[in-house]
């Protein structure tokens, strides 16, 4: 009985051995058929540095302006002008004041290669910017490593697709498909960050922030008799809110003279 309990053992073991070894090396197989990404994609962007060509470079480039205006209206038809001619887009158009000033901020997506024309277009007549910052960001070497490495996992899932087809254990079958489910969310992950990229690169964002002072905006100015009756206007107010605090905390004043009261009773006993 013992002897037939030992074979049985040794059965079981063999066999999970040899499958745990196929799938190894069915994994094995997909892996050594796949080239190495990074050093390959390395390599092509020094040869790119080599000899560079614009229509490869991937820059992300971004405007941030700020601008007075003497005619809101008049500004934003400008702007609205150069968005029309250059196939631009406005994504945001917020309006607003405050103490100081009426203003408009529009945030404006426009073609990267319109770029420089579309910034021209809106700043004529414009005698000087309060801000004005355009930044470029060269995303090349990012965007030749994650193609490199995508198109390194689709070569690696068409390996695994042939084993696939080739596999007759259902161990096997499923141990491969669990490999191509990994391998087919990092392709889709890779393939996400390459359209965002590319969106960014094919479309710049420009901020552009223009305003009126407020008194201009209203077109009027204070008198002098209008300043003294908001003096005393204020004056009152002052004293109004002096009030209203001074009820809100009578108990702890109430208490507080009470405490007064009897520490000076208390005094004048002890003199007597």
């Amino acid at each position: 009985m013992k002897s037939l309990i030992l074979v049985l053992l040794l059965f079981f073991t063999l066999s999970s051995c040899k499958k745990s070894e196929a799938v190894a090396e069915f994994s094995d197989m997909a892996i050594s058929a796949v080239p190495l990404a990074p050093k390959s994609s390395s390599n092509s962007y020094a040869d790119k540095k080599d000899s560079p060509n614009k229509e490869d470079q991937k820059i992300i480039k971004q405007g941030n302006l700020r601008l007075e205006s003497n005619d809101l209206e008049s500004t934003y038809n400008q702007i609205q002008t150069a968005v029309k001619k250059h196939t631009a887009t406005i994504l945001n158009d917020n309006e607003g004041k405050n103490d100081y000033e009426v203003y408009r901020r529009l945030i404006v997506r426009v073609p990267s290669n319109k770029f420089d024309v579309f910034l021209n277009d809106i700043s004529k007549g414009v005698s000087y910017f309060d801000n004005k910052e355009i930044s470029s960001q060269d995303v090349t070497e990012e965007y030749i490593d994650i193609d490199a490495r995508l198109k390194a996992k689709k070569v690696l899932e068409s390996r695994y697709i042939e084993l696939l087809k080739k596999a007759n254990k259902v161990s096997e079958m499923l141990e491969i498909e669990g490999q191509l489910s990994a391998i087919r969310e990092e392709i889709e992950a890779k393939e996400g960050q390459l359209r965002y990229m590319q969106s960014r690169v094919s479309y710049s964002t420009i901020t552009i922030e223009f305003y009126k002072p407020m008194a201009e905006a209203s077109g009027a100015t204070m008198s002098y008799g209008s300043k003294i009756w908001n003096a005393i206007k204020s004056g009152f107010n002052s004293i109004s809110s002096f009030f209203i605090t001074l009820l809100e905390i009578w108990p702890f004043i109430l208490i507080l003279g009470t405490g007064i009261y009897f520490v000076r009773k208390r005094y004048q006993n002890k003199k007597i």
